[in-house]
């Protein structure tokens, strides 16, 4: 089963996260919501983190506003690629959300995503590529996604 982690740090990040949710369905992958705050429950974040691979996901998408640690966190306990999506709530439309994700030190990479609902689904698209190295029904569904002129 192919099967992506999706991690929010808020429940009130569930409507924009949603979108990923939809896509990723749409190509066939079962996607997986948690709230796992990096400041409220590090020790969720730090667990579903940690035990994603022997529960089958394949990539992991964590989205945060502001500070926007939860990417990074993620990105520090696991080997699975980690797609982060920074959310608006902070400074000037999410762009510290923004700079949080994609400053990562070096040997914890997190592929940063745009701000909000494009990158939610990007992050979708994007897991969804990743998946379909090893899966030709994905990739035959990436086929047809770029056909409809890479819309929903």
């Amino acid at each position: 089963m192919k099967k992506v982690l999706i991690l929010i740090g808020s429940t009130s990040d569930e409507p924009v996260m949603n979108d990923s949710v939809r896509y990723l369905e749409w190509f066939g992958i079962q996607a997986d919501m948690h709230v796992a705050s990096a400041h409220r429950n590090p020790k969720l974040a730090t667990k579903l983190t940690e035990t994603a691979k022997e529960n089958g996901y394949q990539v992991i998408i964590a989205a945060a506003g502001m500070a926007a640690a939860l990417p990074g966190v993620v990105a520090a306990h696991s080997s699975l690629p980690v797609l982060g999506v920074p959310l608006e709530g902070g400074l000037q439309g999410g762009v510290d959300a923004l700079y949080s994700i994609v400053q990562m030190p070096p040997g914890v990479p997190v592929g940063t995503l745009a701000v909000g609902k494009a990158g939610a689904r990007n992050a979708a698209v994007l897991a969804a590529r990743i998946i379909a190295l090893n899966d030709e029904a994905v990739d035959a569904k990436l086929e047809e996604f770029k056909e409809m002129g890479f819309k929903l």
